[in-house]
């Protein structure tokens, strides 16, 4: 076992696929699949089940992430501690509200333990809207939605922005409706007995998502609001569905039982501009990658 099967293994928790894992870190799919095989005879046991294409990890595969990440860790560490790389100046992220709120506190935490002499100034906002400040240097990075393909064919400014950008997957979110307590189960927007969709700013991916489901089979109003605390305010009314990643859910602790119907599965990705990088990205860049198996289980239960 080496650090670049420890690497393979993380990719492939992460993206949950083989064949985007490979794109992920740059190898040939065959290659990952004979080298997560290896592992596993290392190992002696099966850390993905699969499901046609769908890697999804095992109780033993959930164990060995643990470990897999503190290893990827200790290894930045080392690479650090021997051949070391002082960031400097300020770097501007920008991210979703979502995002800052369930993905990004122990990637801000470390990073700052790591680099504490980087200025790191946080900027929440709407996807399309970080997108942009990203490309017109108001921002250096910023985690965003990457929208479904069918979304970008409607929509050929938002694709020319982004095909401007480089981006990475960082995260995976399955993308819920909340409805409220009692409603009967949804399989098309038909089904709802809601007045309306609660969700985010027009910019929003994820609120977008939702009105092109919603549009497929029923005609919905949508209900602006300003936080995921609100939504979820407005969905306990029973006058509204609420759209929100499942991560923001589970954080939230909410005390109803709701029922919740998947709307999407939902890539988030890190864009930031093919030139004038600061030095301090690339430092954010390792760190994200070390941290980001850390919040698999979000992604996959």
């Amino acid at each position: 076992m080496d650090l670049s099967s420890i690497e393979i293994f993380l990719a492939v928790a992460s993206d949950r696929s083989v064949t985007k894992a490979a794109k992920t870190i740059g190898r040939v799919p065959s290659n990952v699949t004979t080298r997560i095989q290896q592992l596993e005879n290392y190992l002696g046991v099966l850390l993905f089940s699969r499901d046609g294409k769908k890697m999804t990890l095992t109780k033993e595969g959930e164990t060995f992430l643990t470990y897999a990440n503190r290893l990827a860790a200790l290894a930045l560490e080392a690479r650090q501690a021997v051949r070391p790389r002082r960031p400097t100046g300020t770097l501007r992220l920008g991210t979703m509200e979502s995002t800052a709120a369930s993905r990004l506190p122990a990637a801000l935490s470390q990073f700052n333990q790591m680099w504490p002499d980087v200025s790191l100034q946080l900027t929440l906002g709407a996807s399309r809207d970080l997108a942009r400040d990203v490309l017109r240097d108001a921002l250096d990075c910023a985690l965003i939605a990457r929208p479904p393909e069918a979304m970008l064919d409607e929509d050929a400014g938002f694709d020319d922005e982004l095909q401007r950008l480089e981006a990475e997957p960082v995260f995976v979110e399955d993308l819920l409706l909340v409805l409220p307590s009692g409603h009967p189960a949804v399989r098309t927007a038909a089904d709802l007995r809601v007045g309306s969709i609660a969700a985010l700013e027009p910019g929003c991916t994820y609120r977008r998502i939702a009105e092109s489901w919603a549009r497929k089979s029923s005609v919905l109003q949508t209900t602006e609001l300003g936080s995921y605390h609100a939504i979820l305010a407005s969905v306990a009314t029973g006058n509204a569905a609420g759209v929100m990643p499942k991560s923001v859910l589970d954080l939230m602790h909410w005390p109803m039982t709701s029922p919740t119907h998947q709307l999407a599965v939902v890539d988030t990705i890190l864009v930031y501009r093919k030139r004038d990088r600061p030095s301090a990205f690339n430092a954010f860049r390792e760190v994200l990658g070390i941290v980001k198996g850390r919040d698999l289980r979000l992604a996959t239960h």
